[in-house]
């Protein structure tokens, strides 16, 4: 056996270009050069050079397109026959020849010796299998194997993808298999995360098993990322497809009824298209996002679900449990899961009981210098438009606010004077933090004091000059901010930048008469910084320019009259040089 591979390496080696060439032409003339076959398929090898390897490719592509719908399936065998017929036994034979074919492609795709062009050239290969040898239907099972070679190699995803999305997501039904393909790739993750809790005790085995998931993970989610989401309906009615004109090769119906109903029918309706499509695209996102993803596709995701994901699902409440997870973490992640799950709450009728606590607990000076503190701030003023917001609620956030505007950047200080004009402005009953007489003072607040029974008398009867906020308070119940006053805005009106001190007086007008004031748009702030403070105040008209002006221009730094007695003068040393 092994002096019969060293001859056809030996034979390999000594073919020429041209001689491969001649190979081909003869085998694509004749039947009675079928030997020429597998000579051409061991040089479809990522050892082989790159121009060996393209001529053998198309050789063999030309010769397997005109049969591949004579090809029995890889089920089928001759044995299975009961007599042996030699057309029977030589398609067989064909069908391994091919199957070989595929594998050596897909090996060759995936090796790091090949060059870009030559995946080109193969994925072309293959994708035109996918499309001819299923007669006029999408054939999944090369496209599974493709997709799973690509996930599972050890090269730049990126340059698979670029491919695939420049030619073939398009294709309604590349798109289609490839949501189905993603699917099991995360089932079969799942599995293997399941398996290796219970299995690996080995430290080193288990940061390996961690490294090689995690990979799986992230190509995954690139190749969701990458295609396209669902096209409504309104906006394309005609899917093209890659695998011909009969629509109806998205999905075999299974059941005989069903088969006997559709029967008539060679088209499906595209009403029909667009909701298996969403089906499929549920289910892809839906089953990668319980893998535990590593923390920055993890955040990646949350920065982009609430556009790319939720619009698209056939039930977006699916998400509920992904996106309350994740706003509990706490921290950024609590940020930027804030979006997706305001969608949800306000669109599709989510119940989330302890929402505006932990909003409450997400107002730290960190948030306002954070990569993503303009949504963050935006959602944050929509979060507390409700007019039926209570008012020991919306004055816990005021004062929150108005705390917070004593220890972060003068930008921010700017977006929380907006963010509390709003405030007072939409919450009449808070407005006495602002307004409040001396008089008034000792007052108490009624709902204040059903959230603050448990405290002491003493406590209740308030006193001037202490403040009754509680800032460590993660509770707003408990923060005691209707007792309080925004002692803080009167002392921003002394901020050293010049810009917070004259925006203060915003909250010098009335806002209890609503006709008068409109709200103050919080995108105008939030995305606010050094960099445009002072590019605002180096365009700003200045009324008032103080001047320098001199008669003669002077020479020294202080004249002779500034000082009289006194002389300046540097005495020179002898023997200096």
């Amino acid at each position: 056996m092994a002096s019969i591979l060293s001859k056809k390496q030996k034979k390999k080696e000594k073919y020429t270009l041209k001689e491969l060439k001649s190979l081909g032409h003869d085998l694509l003339t004749s039947r009675s050069h079928i030997n020429n076959l597998p000579l051409l398929l061991t040089f479809v090898s990522p050892e082989s050079p790159p121009e060996f390897v393209v001529e053998s490719l198309l050789s063999l592509q030309s010769f397997f397109t005109p049969l591949l719908s004579q090809l029995p399936s890889t089920s089928s065998s001759p044995s299975s026959t009961k007599d042996d017929d030699p057309e029977v036994v030589f398609k067989a034979w064909l069908r391994s020849k091919f199957d070989e074919f595929v594998k050596l492609l897909l090996d060759v795709l995936v090796s790091q010796q090949s060059e870009d062009s030559l995946r080109g050239i193969v994925m072309g290969t293959l994708m035109e299998f996918v499309k001819l040898l299923n007669v006029g239907r999408f054939h999944s099972s090369i496209y599974h194997r493709l997709l799973h070679a690509i996930i599972h190699s050890e090269v730049d995803i990126e340059i698979f993808l670029d491919i695939l999305t420049s030619k073939y997501f398009k294709y309604i039904d590349v798109r289609y298999f490839t949501y189905i393909s993603m699917e099991k790739f995360v089932k079969t993750l799942e599995e293997s995360v399941s398996a290796d809790r219970t299995a690996i005790e080995n430290s080193e085995a288990e940061s390996d098993s961690k490294e090689s998931l995690e990979l799986s993970v992230r190509k995954i989610y690139q190749v969701l990322s990458q295609i396209p989401p669902p096209e409504k309906l309104a906006e394309k009615s005609h899917h093209e497809m890659w695998s011909g004109s009969d629509e109806s090769s998205i999905e075999k119906p299974t059941d005989k009824k069903k088969k006997t109903e559709e029967g008539d029918s060679t088209l499906l309706s595209p009403t029909t298209i667009s909701k298996r499509m969403k089906l499929k695209f549920t289910k892809a996102w839906i089953s990668f996002l319980r893998l535990p993803l590593p923390i920055d596709v993890y955040k990646e995701v949350l920065a982009s679900i609430h556009l790319t994901v939720i619009p698209h699902l056939s039930n977006p409440t699916m998400l509920c449990d992904f996106l309350t997870k994740s706003y509990d973490i706490g921290g950024v992640v609590s940020v930027m899961a804030l979006s997706s799950l305001f969608i949800l709450m306000t669109q599709h009728g989510l119940e989330y009981p302890n929402f505006y606590e932990k909003l409450y607990a997400l107002l730290v000076p960190s948030v306002f210098v954070a990569k993503h503190r303009a949504k963050f701030l935006q959602l944050l003023d929509a979060c507390l438009k409700s007019s039926m917001l209570p008012a020991y609620l919306a004055a816990s956030f005021t004062k929150k606010l108005s705390r917070l505007s004593l220890s972060i950047p003068p930008a921010g200080s700017l977006v929380i004077t907006a963010l509390i004009y709003n405030l007072l402005r939409r919450h009449p009953t808070i407005n006495h933090l602002v307004q409040e007489s001396v008089e008034n003072a000792n007052e108490g607040n009624t709902e204040a004091g059903e959230h603050n029974e448990s405290q002491p008398k003493s406590i209740k009867k308030r006193k001037l000059g202490i403040d009754y906020f509680n800032n460590q308070e993660s509770d707003p119940k408990k923060s005691g901010a209707l007792k309080s006053s925004l002692w803080e805005i009167d002392t921003l009106r002394h901020h050293y930048c010049p810009p917070v001190s004259r925006f203060i007086s915003s909250l010098e007008t009335n806002l209890t008469v609503r006709s008068k004031t409109t709200e103050m748009k919080i995108e105008d702030f939030s995305s606010g910084s050094y960099a445009t403070i002072f590019g605002d105040e180096i365009r700003r008209r200045v009324k008032q320019v103080p001047l320098a002006f001199y008669k003669t221009v002077p020479t020294s730094l202080f004249a002779d009259s500034d000082f009289p007695g006194w002389t300046f003068t540097i005495p020179q040393e002898e023997g200096t040089c």
